[in-house]
């Protein structure tokens, strides 16, 4: 963890992994955010648009097959991307007892602020791939003032930008082939 920790720092933003308390804390309000957005119709909706079911072929959204499982005990709090929806094709399995999540914040929260984040996020997560962790990103709280402002906890000068799962697990799901995600080459007009 030290490795990303630095990482992120490199951008100009901080990584923190929290003790035991303080991971349980950043999943409660995770976990709060998920109840809101699942009762809340417009988020749902947004979230079931950019989801397509296996065979689709649509040119947008995440295929069902690239979602991971869903914690089988509850207690690891994954976005729902389809809701009530029976899916039949996504797995429910019973995720690891105790997470290892860490917080991705800056200290101001203005637009320069967001693209340091993104450059830590992109490094922290080339870190973690260089030592085979799996990584999940439980941005749920952050569309929520109340609870984004409730993860900073007691630090002043805190703007939470993401939460982050680390962990050993099988490969995730493609989302889509490169041939599909890059456009071909125009060929220059001649004229």
């Amino acid at each position: 963890m030290t490795e990303m920790i630095g990482s992120a720092r490199a951008e100009g933003a901080h990584l923190e992994a929290p003790d035991i308390p303080g991971t349980r804390r950043l999943l409660r309000l995770t976990q709060a955010a998920e109840m809101r957005n699942a009762a809340h119709q417009d988020h749902l909706g947004e979230a079931r648009r950019g989801v397509t079911a296996p065979g689709t072929d649509a040119a947008y959204g995440i295929p069902t097959t690239a979602l991971g499982p869903r914690d089988a005990s509850g207690r690891m709090p994954v976005r729902d991307f389809v809701g009530a929806e029976p899916t039949p094709w996504l797995p429910v399995l019973r995720l690891e007892r105790h997470a290892q999540v860490a917080l991705l914040w800056t200290s101001h929260d203005r637009r320069e602020d967001w693209v340091r984040a993104g450059q830590a996020l992109q490094r922290v997560l080339l870190t973690a791939t260089r030592h085979g962790l799996r990584t999940s990103m439980l941005h749920q709280g952050m569309e929520w003032p109340d609870l984004r402002a409730a993860m900073a906890g007691p630090r002043r000068h805190c703007c939470p930008q993401l939460v982050i799962r680390f962990g050993y697990g099988p490969e995730g799901g493609r989302t889509r082939a490169v041939a599909d995600a890059v456009p071909a080459r125009v060929a220059p007009a001649r004229g």
